[in-house]
């Protein structure tokens, strides 16, 4: 089943189409990583899809169900959590939450159960009686998200739930996005954190210009984007003439020297290890740590698009 069809949604500011003509679907019970660099159409499009925005042309669907900005009904049903984090300073953690809740959740009793859930799934149990700014930047954008999900939506959008927070508090963010799938929510995560996508997504979507460049799951991208072996080097002091000598050999697809690292990236993975270390060794040209690997999202992604997720 979808929970989310969009077809042909053209959204243009002037003469510029922010959206071009966009079509794809959110399957029920996954988690979508919708990427893109700045600029691609990422936030437009969700706000579209949240009828926070006039569009040109297209079609978008919830849940079978026609969206607008009146479709109420189907607006319960929905969870969003922006980057900027929003909640009210003089409001405690507990206090926060129930009144989010309460936007959605009549009841009293039941507003009770939901708020508790939401502060296990966040971990923030120990911090009911805090106020945001007694909050490090881990914790709120915790509390954030338990803003944003305390009424068990059935669609969940995540726009950057974890930039700049620590370590432990991005992993208890991580843990608790796996929590929501596996309780029935379906989530559409955006963020600048390739690792995460790897961690986290069922499929992805890349972005730019306002189409879609690809989509699939990170295996399917990355056979799609035909790169087999990336190879890492400790080199000091490597000549420019021997890295375009490098570069022209077989299966190099591209090349990066910074910081006496050298880094390549290979359309096919036979013997390439063996093929640097002859020459490096023939010029006598010496070298410390080596390893090789897989291709990340990371380098699939600068791969299609040419820029890196973060320019």
């Amino acid at each position: 089943m979808n929970c989310i069809e969009i077809k042909n949604l053209t959204k243009k500011y002037k003469d510029v189409k922010a959206v071009d003509n966009l079509s794809f679907e959110v399957k029920e019970g996954e988690i979508l990583g919708l990427l893109g660099p700045n600029g691609s159409g990422k936030s437009t499009t969700i706000n579209c899809i949240l009828s926070l925005l006039n569009y040109e042309k297209g079609e978008i669907k919830i849940f079978n169900t026609l969206m607008s900005p009146t479709a109420y009904e189907v607006k319960k049903q929905i969870g969003v959590v922006f980057q900027d984090v929003a909640v009210f300073d003089n409001l405690t953690v507990y206090e926060n939450i129930d009144y989010f809740c309460g936007l959605y959740i009549n009841s009293k009793e039941k507003r009770k159960e939901y708020i508790k859930d939401a502060l296990d799934l966040v971990e923030l149990n120990e911090f009911t009686n805090y106020y945001p700014k007694q909050l490090s930047g881990g914790l709120l954008r915790r509390l954030n998200i338990a803003c944003g999900i305390a009424h068990k939506p059935k669609l969940i959008f995540l726009d950057e739930p974890t930039v700049a927070v620590d370590p432990q508090s991005r992993n208890s963010i991580l843990e608790g996005i796996k929590k929501l799938r596996d309780l029935g929510s379906t989530i559409v995560y955006t963020t600048h954190y390739m690792e995460e996508v790897e961690i986290l997504c069922d499929r992805i979507i890349i972005l730019d210009n306002g189409k879609i460049l690809a989509t699939g799951d990170k295996d399917e991208l990355k056979k799609l984007a035909k790169i087999e072996e990336k190879v890492t080097i400790e080199i000091m002091d490597l000549k420019k003439s021997h890295i375009k000598e490098i570069e022209h050999f077989p299966n190099v697809e591209n090349i990066s020297y910074e910081n006496n690292t050298l880094q390549i990236v290979y359309k096919k993975g036979k013997n390439n290890v063996v093929e640097l270390l002859e020459y490096l060794n023939q010029n006598k040209i010496k070298y410390n740590k080596i390893f090789s690997e897989r291709p990340s999202l990371n380098d699939v992604f600068l791969y299609l698009t040419g820029k890196e997720l973060r320019d």
